[in-house]
């Protein structure tokens, strides 16, 4: 899962086997190590909730996602959901759930065997 943060924006992108395995498993996790800290960042199904809410505590982003919405993703075509989360009185946090693709013009990126297909490409 690849995590990018910009702004007060983050997105996080599943490839195809990641994508099984949160369905399966109903949350993914990764970290990167800092020396003796680390953060960690999560997407996780729930069952308590009915929108996407990211929230921060312990070293931890954490994306929580409603339990149909994550069935549904994880089971069709679509590529991802966007939502903005209110963090404050003026300020919001523009959360990105994707399906990792294909990329283009790195054709020894090793990821590509386990990507989705991208839909720019032609045949």
């Amino acid at each position: 899962m690849k995590l990018r943060i910009k702004g007060n924006s983050i997105r996080l992108r599943l490839l195809r086997s990641e994508v099984d395995k949160f369905a399966e498993a109903g949350r993914i996790s990764e970290e990167i190590g800092f020396g003796p800290s680390a953060l960690k960042y999560s997407l996780s199904m729930s069952s308590d909730t009915d929108v996407v809410r990211a929230a921060f505590a312990d070293d931890e982003i954490v994306v929580s996602v409603p339990e149909r919405l994550a069935r549904d993703w994880t089971t069709n075509e679509n590529v991802g959901f966007e939502i903005e989360q209110q963090t404050g009185a003026d300020r919001t946090l523009t959360i990105i759930v994707e399906k990792d693709f294909v990329c283009i013009d790195r054709p020894n990126d090793p990821d590509r065997d386990d990507a989705f297909p991208n839909p720019n490409v032609t045949c």
